[in-house]
């Protein structure tokens, strides 16, 4: 991956879910708020799953970003998950004490709660 190549995002929705696939440098800059915009953009999602793992770089306007989904996703009642953070990632959001503010999970610890009460659990018979 380009270490200079800056944010790129992909938002695929299903029903009630997004899941917003970033790779590249989550910094301050047009990208960043292209982001934020298009996910702000977003209706009737109950359940918003942010994958960071080809995230290249963090700063502080990445953070705030981050921060200000947050805000959106309770002020629209919907889950936020970020999913497979790269280890520089997650020890940023400790050195700022925000590991405890944001639910921060595998791919498959977020999959478990695309699965709400009224869905029931289909399984496939061979």
């Amino acid at each position: 991956m380009n270490r200079h190549m800056e944010l790129q995002f992909q938002v695929e929705c299903l029903q009630d879910v997004a899941v917003v696939n970033c790779s590249g440098r989550m910094v301050r800059g047009a990208a960043l708020d292209e982001f934020r915009r298009r996910i702000e953009k977003l209706e009737g999602v109950r359940v918003l799953v942010l994958d960071v793992s080809d995230v290249d770089h963090l700063d502080a306007g990445g953070l705030g970003t981050l921060l200000l989904v947050r805000r959106w996703a309770m002020r629209n009642s919907a889950k936020m998950k970020l999913v497979n953070p790269p280890v520089f990632f997650r020890r940023l959001l400790e050195a700022t004490h925000l590991n405890s503010v944001f639910e921060i999970s595998s791919l498959k610890d977020a999959l478990c709660i695309l699965r709400s009460p009224e869905r029931p659990h289909r399984l496939a018979v061979a």
